[in-house]
């Protein structure tokens, strides 16, 4: 398998991006779908901020500084413009803010000043925590859940809102999303997509599905940082009708107005709430800018080849693949499970190998295509064959659950 790893890697067209990212040596990183890899440009980019921007400039720096640079306040605007072709969307219609819980708040809102007269929001079982704790904390809600193979039949006239994660964070199950969208609009329901696992890593297009809202995250394959700010879509259809909760300042139409009385801004720029987190939002447009150097494209057929190429790797061993067996029914990652899932993926970390576990029993290991090779892959495969051979898996200390697993 090196060999081929090795003939795979000479051929492949984005190979050299790889060296724009700051990667330990001895590491190979398959977690790549929970937090992004550092982009070196992300260190320049903020000593630039920070001295120059703001050790120089100051509180100027809100405002465009002579000669370029600063120019913080359109920051959120510009970051979630570059995002949009990402995900197929307009420029003026994703704007970059706050994180994926407090967007998904606000677009629920925004939903339900869409549909008045209705109050059900509908997911799935399963769905990723935040969605449905954000759901649950709206006392005006009802939320619903339906299986997959339901999800259709669940809709009907009460629905105001279908909220849906593209791409599954445990098993990287990806939905149809123009056909729920189509099914969801039929019956006079809003859909708000989370592609908090999708964008930057597979085929997104909001405006070619119809979809009505969308977050997504940062800090996986757009590699803006830990904790990176988030970004919000709402469709231009949309921007003179929704009103959204929490509304903040950099909401208002004339924030530096300061009237007692809230008018929203027009279009996506009223999902802001508060200031900006400017060094935050600085590593995430840098982030960007280098995933849209690299294309989407391009990454999405090195990332169904770096995933198919490990199941190759791996068809022998006693593993319970969780994720679809077709790469374009799935997410840039694959599932695993087995009883052991957590030592496993300790031993696998303490030989270097980082992916990561999913409670009870799901091994996960991302397929970040910016910057894994395929020799990476193949590396990656004989450890865990041989994790699995030895059992070394046993050992106390692979047992011992870490705060964040």
């Amino acid at each position: 398998m090196m060999q081929r790893a090795r003939e795979l890697d000479a051929a492949d067209a984005i190979a050299h991006f790889r060296d724009c990212f700051d990667l330990p040596e001895g590491v190979i990183y398959l977690d790549g779908n929970s937090l992004g890899a550092l982009p070196k440009a992300s260190r320049e980019r903020l000593h630039r901020v920070i001295d120059a921007e703001w050790g120089e400039g100051l509180i100027r720096s809100w405002n465009e500084l002579p000669g370029g640079g600063g120019d913080w306040i359109a920051m959120p605007q510009r970051v979630g413009a570059k995002i949009a072709p990402l995900i197929g969307a307009q420029a003026h219609e994703v704007i970059a803010c706050d994180s994926v819980s407090v967007n998904l708040a606000k677009l629920i809102g925004a939903a339900l000043s869409l549909n008045p007269g209705r109050n059900v929001v509908l997911s799935e079982p399963g769905n990723f925590p935040t969605d449905l704790y954000m759901i649950q904390g709206q006392p005006q809600v009802e939320q619903r859940l339906a299986e997959r193979d339901t999800m259709i039949e669940a809709l009907d006239d009460s629905v105001a809102l279908l909220l849906l994660t593209h791409v599954h964070y445990k098993t990287g199950e990806m939905f149809d999303m123009e056909r729920l969208t189509k099914a969801a609009h039929d019956v006079g329901a809003i859909v708000l997509w989370d592609l908090s696992h999708s964008g930057g890593a597979v085929p997104v297009d909001l405006n070619g599905a119809d979809a009505d809202l969308a977050v997504g995250c940062g800090y996986k394959y757009l590699n803006g940082g830990p904790g990176a700010p988030a970004y919000a879509f709402a469709a231009e259809r949309h921007h003179g009708d929704f009103t959204q909760p929490l509304t903040g300042w950099f909401g208002h139409a004339q924030p530096f107005a300061f009237s007692d009385e809230y008018e929203p801004a027009e279009g996506v720029k009223r999902l802001l709430a508060g200031t900006p987190p400017v060094l935050a939002m600085a590593a995430l447009e840098s982030g960007v800018e280098l995933i849209a150097e690299i294309g989407m494209d391009a990454l999405v057929a090195k990332s169904r080849a770096l995933s198919e190429f490990f199941r190759e790797c791996v068809a022998d061993l006693d593993l319970d693949l969780v994720s679809p067996r077709n790469p374009a029914q799935r997410g840039s990652q694959l599932s695993f499970r087995h009883e052991n899932a957590y030592a496993l993926s300790q031993a696998l970390i303490a030989r270097g190998v980082i992916g990561d576990f999913r409670d009870p029993d799901i091994l996960r290991l991302g397929f970040a295509p910016a910057y894994l090779r395929f020799v990476d892959i193949a590396e990656a495969a004989r450890h865990l064959a041989q994790v699995l051979e030895t059992g070394e898996w046993q050992r106390d200390e692979f047992s011992t659950r870490a705060a964040v697993t």
